[in-house]
């Protein structure tokens, strides 16, 4: 098989096409300096660029940057066409292949196929070889798709025999099977028609890579696959058409898009090379489980809507989306039901699949798709000269990075991190999935029986604000908090306060001023433990708490002297 270490710049064929992507008119009435000049007048009333900083400063105020340091500047302009080495648009038209997840219920997978979902994703290992003729009892093999999961060779040997099977079928080898299993998967497929080996990114995606690193991890086993058929004399033309990818879909749309975008250059670049016209692509697109939370159940919903809407613009083939309460460790009726609906409201009411290729020509996603190819491209470079080991390392880096940034909120977490519900009852069982807002559930698994007293210093004008930040930064750790309400002095607060051994003071920095440490003062007296002040630190204070905190750090110290 070709060697895979070529770059992404070198064929002809892959070079942009600036014509097909300039889709805006030259008379254009506002320049680039007059949307720095607006955009500079409204982050200086927010305070985030000041009064002396140059209007062009807007860019690095506002430009984001993804865990492979790419960065992402708020505004896509023409010039960032300039560079592209890649190109190519998602090829699936019309809608995508609606899949679920099954572990052998055949009455729950024909209620599937009956109402919206077009495909089968069967958990082999949950199903003996010889119950899979009634795990599939009523289900059409010849228009129902089935792709197995963790399979023996008994397993693929018995759904073959249940053929005719359609050709989207999969019998889902995994890529460090034994080659000797690879082998015999793949004269399986090629027998049945079919396809033979899942390269499953999801696998490193819940372990915390990045995207490109999930898109590197992909092209480097989905490359061993290639080597392993091609020795056993499955030449490249016909193995890339045994092999089906997967790979996660985020909530954060652009990149989502950009992500699938981007997977399918890559594998036509390593078809390429493999001197193979047609890699017969497929892509399936399953919603982050990562992303979820086992808390506030129903955001998760929002979730995989922005997710499977930025996979299926995206281009991807097949889409799962995961029952929004399967963090909970138990998937209702309606959690399944709500996973089939959300691609059908997507294609059927929302029109999303009408257009092939819609993000095809906007200058962000265009930048974004071709610099996440280089990246992966990169990972994959890398992975080949430097193994598997030191890959994980690198996904445990960006695992850590993220981590802080979860825990400081710079990546809010709605229903977990940000606005949570106390009321919430803890998962029925702990579902094992790594899950970016673990800290803050481990938290909340456990709450403290006893509240915190929010001191609120005078109306509720002047403390409105630190209040609202304070309690909702409280209940992400699981601590409810009992409020004073309006207050004019100190003795107000005493009144109000009932003992509670951990005291928050809220209220603006000119109040702190004038009463906060006689405030602090009167409550310790009267049974306060702990002190903390939301806002600046201040020394009558034992802590503070503001934007920017370590907000796992501070409620692990804070519920400390809860207990």
């Amino acid at each position: 098989m070709t060697d895979v270490q070529g770059g992404l710049d070198e064929p002809e064929a892959l070079q942009p096409d600036p014509g097909a992507l300039a889709l805006v008119s030259a008379a254009d009435d506002w320049s680039r300096a007059d949307w720095e000049g607006a955009a500079a007048k409204v982050l200086r009333k927010t305070r985030r660029l000041g009064e002396d900083s140059p209007d062009d400063a807007v860019w690095a105020a506002l430009t984001r940057t993804t865990y492979d340091d790419i960065a992402i500047p708020p505004l896509g302009t023409r010039a960032d066409l300039d560079d592209l080495v890649t190109r190519g648009r998602p090829t699936r038209h019309g809608p995508w292949d609606v899949r679920t997840r099954t572990s052998g219920d055949s009455g729950a997978a024909v209620a599937d196929l009956e109402n919206g979902a077009t495909s089968l994703w069967l958990v082999a290992d949950e199903v003996a070889p010889d119950e899979l003729p009634a795990a599939l009892t009523g289900v059409r093999l010849d228009l129902a798709a089935v792709v197995l999961e963790g399979p023996t060779r008994a397993h693929a040997e018995a759904l073959v025999a249940l053929g005719p099977l359609h050709p989207d079928s999969n019998l889902g080898a995994a890529p460090d099977a034994d080659p000797v299993d690879l082998e015999v998967f793949a004269r399986l497929a090629q027998e049945a028609g079919v396809r033979a080996v899942v390269v499953d990114g999801t696998t490193v995606h819940e372990q915390g890579a990045s995207d490109g690193q999930e898109l590197g991890w992909v092209l480097a086993r989905g490359a061993h696959v290639l080597r392993v058929l091609d020795a056993a004399g499955v030449p490249p033309e016909d193995a890339f058409g045994l092999v089906e990818v997967r790979v996660a879909a985020t909530d954060e749309q652009f990149t989502t898009m950009a992500k699938f975008r981007a997977l399918r250059r890559l594998w036509a670049r390593l078809a390429e090379l493999c001197q193979v016209a047609d890699p017969r692509t497929r892509i399936h697109a399953v919603t982050s489980r990562s992303m979820t939370s086992a808390y506030d159940v129903h955001v998760n919903l929002l979730r995989g809507t922005v997710a499977a809407f930025g996979a299926g613009v995206g281009g991807a083939d097949s889409i799962t989306v995961v029952p929004f309460d399967e963090p909970t460790g138990e998937v209702s009726v309606l959690g399944r039901r709500m996973a089939r609906n959300t691609s059908a409201l997507l294609v059927a009411e929302s029109h999303v699949a009408a257009v092939a290729d819609p993000a095809g020509g906007a200058y962000a996603v265009e930048r974004l798709t071709d610099d996440l190819a280089r990246v992966a491209w990169a990972e994959l470079g890398r992975i080949e000269s430097d193994g598997l080991g030191a890959f994980e390392g690198r996904v445990r880096d960006v695992r850590a990075r993220r981590e802080v940034d979860v825990a400081t909120r710079r990546r809010p977490l709605t229903g977990l991190s940000e606005f949570p519900r106390l009321g919430d009852p803890a998962p029925a069982r702990r579902n094992l999935t790594y899950r970016w807002g673990a800290a803050f559930e481990a938290l909340r698994a456990q709450p403290p029986t006893t509240h915190a007293f929010l001191a609120t210093l005078g109306p509720v004008a002047a403390h409105t604000a630190r209040a609202g930040f304070a309690t909702n930064l409280f209940a992400a750790g699981g601590v409810a908090v009992d409020v004073a309400g309006p207050t004019a002095g100190v003795d107000d607060l005493v009144a109000a306060y009932d003992g509670q051994p951990v005291v928050c003071l809220a209220g603006t920095d000119a109040a702190y001023a004038e009463w906060g440490e006689a405030a602090a003062s009167a409550l310790r007296g009267a049974g306060a433990r702990h002190v903390v002040v939301a806002g600046k630190p201040a020394d009558w204070a034992d802590d503070s708490c503001a934007l920017g905190v370590d907000a796992v750090d501070f409620l692990t110290r804070t519920r400390g002297h809860l207990a």
